[in-house]
């Protein structure tokens, strides 16, 4: 065997991603909304409780935001009817920042007795997230910036 051909190989594999053979963050986006999805429908292995609904949600909707799928679409859809409705004017004149933080009270605050409510509006806040910038801005890059580290693997 020749020498060469192992660097070769070994340049594939870390190209590739040397753990997760470099999953990318719609590869991490499909993987979150399958692990939020087993939550929600039943699993022996995924418990779930409002606030990890919601933390899932929120992450699928960071994560689904930035790949331009149908998973991006479905999550893009998430964000606009809680913007419509708290931007409708019946709250006055409401910033993409006070929807950020109505959704996200929403989804935390209130006792629900369907797990979808909270993941719905946690998809919703995670794009929300993106468009409001500041504070919320921050959570979205951070996440992000992990998620692109994690997906390299």
């Amino acid at each position: 065997m020749n020498p060469t051909d192992l660097t070769i190989a070994a340049d594939t594999v870390l190209a590739a991603g040397p753990i997760l053979g470099g999953a990318g963050t719609s590869g991490l986006a499909a993987f979150n909304g399958i692990v939020l999805l087993a939550g929600l429908r039943g699993s022996d292995r995924v418990k779930l409780n409002r606030d990890k609904a919601a933390g899932l949600g929120i992450g699928l909707g960071i994560l689904s935001a930035t790949a331009d799928t149908a998973l991006g679409q479905m999550s893009d859809a998430a964000a606009q009817l809680p913007t419509q409705l708290l931007q409708g004017g019946a709250f006055g004149n409401m910033g993409i920042g006070g929807v950020a933080l109505g959704v996200t009270a929403i989804a935390f605050l209130f006792k629900w007795k369907k797990l979808i409510i909270p993941a719905f509006l946690g998809v919703g806040a995670g794009v929300i997230y993106s468009q409001a910038g500041g504070i919320w801005g921050i959570a979205h890059d951070g996440l992000l910036m992990m998620a692109q580290s994690v997906g390299a693997l």
